[in-house]
């Protein structure tokens, strides 16, 4: 039997690449950040590790969201994006 293919994602803040499973999609919707816990939100998307938040936080600094996505990210969406995450990572550790 043939084996499957697993779809690999790059996470945009430690650059490795990694099974899809195990990283978060953020999306761009309307201007905002915004994670993607089932990856089928419309809209431009980009990954980044749901284990580790110091990723997300690479990523803002590198302003790596603004390159990839095209949106100007504020400090409210960071906060916002920030707690969708962790919430997103808890879960996944359960």
């Amino acid at each position: 039997m043939k084996e499957r293919k697993v779809p690999m994602r790059r996470c945009i803040g430690c650059m490795e690449s990694k099974e899809k499973h195990c990283l978060i999609r953020i999306v761009n919707c309307d201007g905002s950040l915004k994670a993607d816990p089932k990856g089928k939100a419309n809209g431009r998307g980009t990954y980044v590790c749901a284990d580790n938040i110091k990723c997300l936080e690479k990523a803002f600094k590198r302003k790596s969201f603004e390159r990839n996505l095209n949106v100007a990210v504020s400090d409210e969406n960071k906060a916002e994006l920030l707690r969708q995450v962790k919430e997103l990572s808890e879960m996944n550790e359960r």
